[in-house]
């Protein structure tokens, strides 16, 4: 394990790019530590380096994942996140512990909490719905990324139609969370489930149009037909 992170950095050291990473730390509000890598060298870096693992069962993969992490660089923590999704049909229910931890232990920017779980806490949540409980908890933590998570992990699953009363249950919990990366998180997940649920969502946010952030509002409803975006605006 130790020589694939070595090499994995040994890696991202050769190829990086000062000029990426400057304009990479510069797009964050957040104190970020980055190599200075493009989203798409990153996965082809991650895929070649996935296929020298000789061990590839979830256990291993956690492992060398919780190293990445746990570097603080944007790019390892990308290879983690796409490391993590790609052992999705070895989760069971009891990996949303590893996964809470994770979020709270290493996630510090928007970037890494939306990549992560998107993809790997969304997948667990469409196989085991029963632990969007847990995202639930999330929405009522102290830490923003955490509550930030349990709205960006509902993406996928919103935009397939899925967990629309718990969408709602979960954007009420965070209805007037004053952090804008949680607002825009909440927002966010509104505006995926709009796409198989519109009538509804616009019925929930005009409901709520009194109390919830502007921020919020206008991603809920940017999916929306012009007309019922004016509508939406209307003073």
């Amino acid at each position: 394990m130790t020589e694939i992170i070595s090499k994995i950095r040994k890696r991202l050291a050769e190829v990086s790019d000062e000029k990426i990473k400057k304009q990479t730390e510069h797009f964050f509000r957040e104190e970020v530590r980055s190599y200075g890598l493009k989203s798409a060298n990153l996965r082809k870096l991650s895929k070649e380096f996935l296929a020298e693992v000789p061990d590839r069962s979830k256990e291993n993969i956690f492992r060398l994942c919780e190293d990445l992490f746990s570097s603080g660089y944007l790019e390892e923590c990308g290879i983690a996140c796409l490391w993590s999704e790609s052992v999705r049909k070895q989760f069971v229910a009891e990996d949303i512990v590893i996964f809470e931890k994770w979020i709270g232990k290493y996630v510090s920017n928007w970037a890494v909490c939306d990549t992560f779980c998107n993809h790997t806490v969304g997948e667990l949540v469409m196989k085991y719905p029963d632990e969007i409980l847990n995202l639930r908890r999330w929405a009522r933590s102290t830490n923003r990324w955490m509550r930030r998570a349990s709205a960006v992990s509902l993406i996928i699953p919103a935009r397939k139609g899925m967990f629309l009363s718990e969408i709602f249950e979960i954007a009420g919990a965070l209805l007037t969370d004053t952090d804008d990366m949680v607002q825009k998180g909440y927002g966010w997940m509104l505006k995926a489930a709009s796409e198989a649920h519109r009538q509804e969502v616009y019925d929930f946010v005009m409901s709520k149009r009194s109390v919830m952030p502007r921020t919020a509002f206008r991603y809920a409803i940017e999916k929306m037909p012009p007309a019922m975006r004016a509508k939406a605006m209307e003073k």
